[in-house]
């Protein structure tokens, strides 16, 4: 067993990392103790900056904050290939694979655009979590009926329309094994109703870090590879099928599994 090691950083945000040889119970305490402390830390200033700025940028600059230090608290390093593939001056909806909990602080920390969440409405009826969601200009999409799920899907696509980047996760749930599942078709309504190109983006390496159905975390290297966007322009919603296999397939070869 090794003793708490040298300094390491994620994101330029140095700070003690536990040795990946031992500890593994100490360091799941304490990076679970800084995901708390963290977002207990910066989710009221985060409130007030959104009321302060309704675009949310700033919020956000926030939340990439949280990101870092979640992630240089865990010892997880992450470099980032293909960000020239996301767009700068424009909305585009990125769809991501999902295996951990930490594909967030990832995405949040190191994906170098502005952009917003879209994430279901039961997520915003938590306490403070869920308000510094709303005031951070996340997207609630209410499935709990078609109806209210219409209207939730249309207003978001208005938003997009509007400049609004949004990040999807279209498996719908965390991978148990780290494989990518079957796409639900939520994110190509968006995309095409919205006519934004669809951006795909793989991320390797959070499903060892934090496995679904634990909350064991392991240091080590993570990487987001960027792929080039998928136009939209023109499609209707009988393409979104089409769409959906084109931006699987797309994550599957990043992920190197095509």
């Amino acid at each position: 067993m090794g003793w708490p090691g040298s300094l390491t950083h994620s994101g330029g945000f140095p700070i003690m990392a536990l040795n990946p040889g031992g500890f593994g119970l100490f360091r799941t305490i304490f990076v679970n103790l800084n995901i708390l402390l963290a977002f207990l830390t910066l989710a009221y200033p985060r409130v007030v900056l959104s009321i302060l700025d309704r675009s949310g940028d700033l919020a956000h600059k926030v939340a990439r904050l949280w990101g870092r230090w979640i992630l240089a608290s865990a010892g997880v390093r992450v470099r980032v290939q293909g960000k020239e593939n996301l767009l700068q001056g424009g909305p585009q909806v990125v769809f991501s694979n999902h295996s951990s909990y930490f594909d967030v602080f990832c995405l949040l920390a190191h994906l170098p655009i502005q952009f917003r969440w879209l994430a279901k409405e039961e997520l915003f009826r938590i306490p403070l979590f869920g308000k510094a969601m709303e005031y951070g200009g996340y997207l609630p999409i209410d499935r709990s009926n078609p109806r209210r799920a219409h209207r939730s899907m249309v207003a978001a696509a208005q938003r997009i329309s509007a400049g609004t980047s949004i990040v999807i996760f279209p498996e719908g749930t965390r991978s148990r094994d780290g494989k990518l599942q079957e796409f639900k078709s939520g994110g190509a309504i968006l995309a095409i109703r919205a006519q934004v190109p669809v951006v795909p983006v793989a991320i390797i390496g959070t499903h060892r870090i934090m496995t679904k159905g634990t909350l064991r975390v392991k240091p080590g290297p993570v990487e987001i590879r960027v792929g080039e966007p998928i136009p939209t322009e023109g499609l209707s919603q009988k393409h979104r099928e089409d769409l959906l296999s084109r931006a699987r397939q797309s994550i599957s070869m990043l992920m190197g599994e095509g």
